[in-house]
Order: structure tokens, then sequence, then C-alpha cells
């Protein structure tokens, strides 16, 4: 597993009853996790902020149990990122992720020529604030507008919004069909995708359906002498083995790992799994 264990101002303090309770710069927040099944009691005692209240009919809601900002920064090593309430029990980052942001960084850096990096799915920026904190330019792609609004203010936090990006409100796989087409190529690609969802002109995306083609797609911009593609998923309908069978079929003799994303679990020797990452990089 990858654990991201270098943190300081986020931590899970506790995990019980499908629920998790994290810390975010002492913002205490408590989320529903269908991956916790184990019972360690209650939560009492702790001073909550807010509680996420998931609905049998889909989505649900924040409660606010004590004053909560509309919005506050947290900071992972010198990359900062906002943090806000949205809908879904989400706050606009996934701090799992760190462990890929320190490759991705370390990567960049040792690499001797400029780099170009395409950011697909790219949500709030968090991968973009890493590469562009690392000397990379980026194109940063996500169907949301409001996604791209927020990413610009993670960019500008940073003090990199002088940097070479450009924001792209677009559905990702017409993006990389016209890429194709204007023979643009990238040194590293990431992409977060969702299970499901619909681009900007009301595409469907599913990731069973759509994973491999889009993949594929993606081989045909990345240069020979690529630094790293990376595929994060979130869907427990596509287990890690299926991942890594996708991405050793369609890069043959590639360096590839595929893993848990975790995180470690506060005053014990337990890890939360939040998802699953695919590397691929050149031997």
């Amino acid at each position: 597993m990858l654990v991201s264990n270098n943190w300081e101002e986020y931590k899970i303090l506790k995990t019980s009853r499908g629920m998790k309770l994290e810390s975010w710069k002492n913002v205490l927040l408590l989320r529903p996790d269908p991956v916790i099944t184990w019972d360690l009691g209650g939560f009492e005692g702790y001073k909550i902020n807010a509680k996420y209240h998931r609905s049998n009919t889909g989505g649900g809601h924040w409660e606010n149990l004590m004053s909560i900002p509309d919005s506050w920064v947290v900071n992972y090593k010198n990359l900062k990122f906002l943090i806000k309430e949205m809908g879904f029990k989400h706050t606009g980052l996934f701090p799992e992720q760190a462990s890929n942001w320190d490759y991705m960084i370390e990567k960049i850096k040792s690499s001797k020529k400029e780099v170009k990096v395409l950011n697909l799915f790219a949500y709030t920026g968090a991968a973009s604030v890493a590469c562009l904190s690392a000397g990379a330019s980026v194109t940063h792609v996500d169907s949301s507008k409001g996604m791209i609004d927020w990413a610009k203010e993670n960019i500008k936090l940073n003090g990199l919004e002088n940097k070479s990006i450009r924001y792209l409100v677009d559905d990702v796989i017409k993006f990389v069909k016209r890429e194709i087409r204007r023979g643009n190529k990238y040194d590293a690609i990431i992409m977060d995708p969702p299970s499901y969802g619909r681009g900007a002109n009301g595409e469907v995306w599913s990731l069973e359906n759509n994973l491999e083609e889009l993949i594929k797609l993606c081989k045909e911009i990345l240069q020979d002498d690529f630094l790293f593609f990376i595929v994060n998923t979130y869907s427990t309908n596509l287990p890690s083995v299926s991942l890594e069978n996708i991405l050793k079929i369609n890069f043959k003799n590639k360096n590839i790992l595929v893993d848990d994303l975790c995180l470690p679990i506060e005053n014990s020797n337990l890890y939360l799994s939040c998802g699953i990452t695919g590397r691929v990089e050149n031997e």
C-alpha cells in the first residue's frame, strides 16, 4: 500500500461504524465511508464541527454542530489547498493523493527537460498545484466550470498564477481526440476519472465502459520517453487487479505499479484504504 503519512494539518482521528472523524487543520469533520466495516465505539468526547448525513434516496447534507468557516486553508509541506463543505460529503481535496503528489514532484524535478503535464478530470487542481510547483507546465481539464474556478483559487493561493497553466472546461475524451488530431504530445498524464458522470454537453461517462478507451487514446498523446502516466479510481466496481490488467495490456514493457492509496489512523496501527492508483513509467 501507498501511505500518505507526511501530513501535519490533516489527520484521521478515529474510524468506526462506517464513519471517519478527520481533523482538517483543527476543523473536525465526521463523514461516512463504506469501507469502514469495524466497530470501535462512538465519537463522544470529540468537539465535532460538522457531520455529513447520507440520504437513503441519494446525496445527503452537512449538519454544522459547531462554528465552522465558509472555507479555510490546509497545508501539505509547501502546498496550500482551499477546503470547503461540498455536496456528497466532499471537501475539495483527497488527502490520500499526497503520495502521488510527492511522486510527481520528484519525477518532474529530476527530469532534464521541460515537462508538459496533462491533468484530466482535474477537479480542484491539487495535482496541478503539485506539478506547477515542481516546474512543469500544466494543461488542466475538467467538465465543471465551478471546479475550474476552485482550481484557479488553489493556484493563486500557492503563488503559481503566473506559471504556465491553461484551464479548459471540456469533455475529456473529446479533448484528447482533438489533441491527437493536433499532434500535441505530453510528458506526463494524470487522470482521476469518476465512476459515472456527465460532460459539459451532457456526455455520459462510465468508468467500466470508457476507461480503457481513454487510456488507449492517452497513449497516442504521450511522448515516447514519457515520465509517468497515473490513473486513480475510487470505484468498487473496478478492483485493483482489473486496473493492473488494463495497464499491462496497454503499456507493455513499462514499469507498472498498482496499489491502494491509504491514510494512517491516529493512535493505532490501522490504515484506511481510500482508493486505488496505477502508475506507469518508462524503464
